[in-house]
């Protein structure tokens, strides 16, 4: 019987900023294009953010995609978690790379007030 190829996911390093580029896409430092998939839940927000390389056009003026309902950018911090331009904070549950692309799910954390 013939072998299968064995195929590995490797974990990545996450994109210290994410910031929206159009609605439904966001690019992050070293110019790369990530687009949301968002993810309801009763008890959780998560979002899928999958790394695919998609041609930039003109970037939009925030106010123009204004009212959407994720961050309009995310900065990483300590503990495996962004921070959003709207103050929010989101747990990544994961990041994997694999055959070129990668993917990262994060889920908004409950307000916690001050951090």
């Amino acid at each position: 019987m013939g072998e299968l190829p064995f195929f590995r996911a490797r974990t990545a390093l996450h994109p210290d900023h994410l910031w929206i580029w159009e609605k439904a896409m966001y690019v992050d430092e070293k110019q790369r294009t990530w687009l949301p998939i968002t993810i309801e839940t009763e008890s959780s927000l998560q979002v899928l953010m999958h790394q695919e390389d998609v041609p930039l056009g003109e970037a939009v003026c925030p106010s123009v995609v204004a009212p959407y309902p994720l961050p309009l950018m995310w900065q990483l911090y300590p503990g495996r978690r962004y921070r959003g331009s709207d103050s929010s904070f989101w747990r990544i549950v994961y990041h994997i790379q694999f055959s070129g692309t990668e993917d990262m799910l994060l889920e908004q954390l409950p307000d916690s007030g001050c951090e």
